[in-house]
């Protein structure tokens, strides 16, 4: 097996250097992925209210702890707040929701899942009668209070942000008595942001890079759109190591001091994913990724760019 490397977060927790993501993983499947996953080494899964899957997250959690295979304590477990819950009385419901979804007393790192807050009290994505999102004005600092709060009282070990930019993080970062451990965004070689990247470990905030493999799979995805895992230049250099692209494009992010939470629920590529701990990629070939940036984001949030607090307006 191999050995798993973790970060130590700011607040002296450590957290594996990589996870199983679970956004858009097909109902009925996520909770046999996360057993697979946990059989071949993963002690972190990535998850969110958002997703609606945690339940499923929670059974193949939970059904690996009953088989003695892992302890809780083995395990860091990542949650998101979606935007509909910012409001600082909503906060702790939906908190305790996750919990109970996810069948566990506390979490490893809560999240704020985007730095602008929906309309509250209906849907996930609520809209007006021209399919227009509803925004909140809930002012995200007065959200971080109540996520501390959580960490007060034992039921999340560390609290983060995702999503947020240079800006928003400053923003936080004057108004805290807790610093975001973590800033889960988007990475990947035709998104570096190493901007981003450079700003948050000067802060002392990790990062957490998703969609790490292009999110071939994401549900606006056209004909017309690249494929990561397919390029041929990434596919040269999987050869040249002799392992996968997706192997590869993990690799990338590791190196980077990035945590990164591949999505699969497919065992073969869960396990494939995993065995990235015994090659490294030339500084050359590191240079020749960074190269790729193409500014080539994959998750715009594009309903959401006339919110004010909308994170990508700015440059990084």
């Amino acid at each position: 097996m191999s050995v798993l490397q973790s970060v130590v977060l700011n607040c002296g927790h450590k957290m594996p250097i990589l996870g199983l993501g679970t956004w858009g993983s097909p109902p009925g499947q996520v909770a046999q992925a996360v057993a697979d996953a946990i059989d071949a080494g993963y002690r972190s899964i990535d998850g969110a209210h958002v997703y609606q899957n945690e339940h499923e997250v929670g059974q193949g959690l939970n059904a690996k702890i009953a088989e003695g295979v892992v302890k809780r304590e083995d395990m860091f477990i990542t949650s998101k707040l979606w935007n509909t819950f910012h409001r600082p009385d909503l906060v702790r419901g939906a908190l305790e929701t996750t919990l109970k979804n996810l069948g566990t007393p506390y979490l490893d790192l809560y999240l704020i899942h985007w730095p602008h807050a929906f309309k509250e009290d209906g849907e996930l994505f609520p809209k007006d009668d021209k399919e227009n999102i509803l925004f909140s004005d809930v002012d995200f600092v007065d959200t971080w209070k109540e996520m501390e709060k959580a960490v007060d009282d034992g039921l999340v070990k560390s609290i983060g942000i995702s999503n947020f930019n240079k800006r928003q993080i400053e923003k936080v970062l004057a108004n805290c008595r807790i610093q975001p451990a973590v800033n889960q965004f988007e990475s990947h070689p035709y998104l570096t942001q190493k901007k981003l990247s450079d700003f948050c470990k000067s802060k002392g905030i990790a990062v957490t890079a998703y969609s790490p493999l292009g999110s071939p799979n994401r549900p606006w995805v056209t004909n017309n759109d690249p494929v990561l895992l397919d390029d041929p230049k990434i596919v040269s250099i999987a050869s040249k190591y002799s392992k996968t692209s997706a192997q590869i494009l993990i690799r990338y992010q590791i190196q980077r001091g990035h945590v990164v939470i591949p999505k699969s629920v497919t065992k073969d590529r869960i396990i494939s994913n995993f065995q990235v701990f015994d090659f490294d990629l030339s500084d050359e070939d590191m240079a020749l990724i960074d190269s790729f940036d193409c500014n080539g984001r994959i998750c715009p949030m594009s309903s959401s760019t006339t919110h004010p607090d909308y994170p990508f307006n700015d440059e990084y």
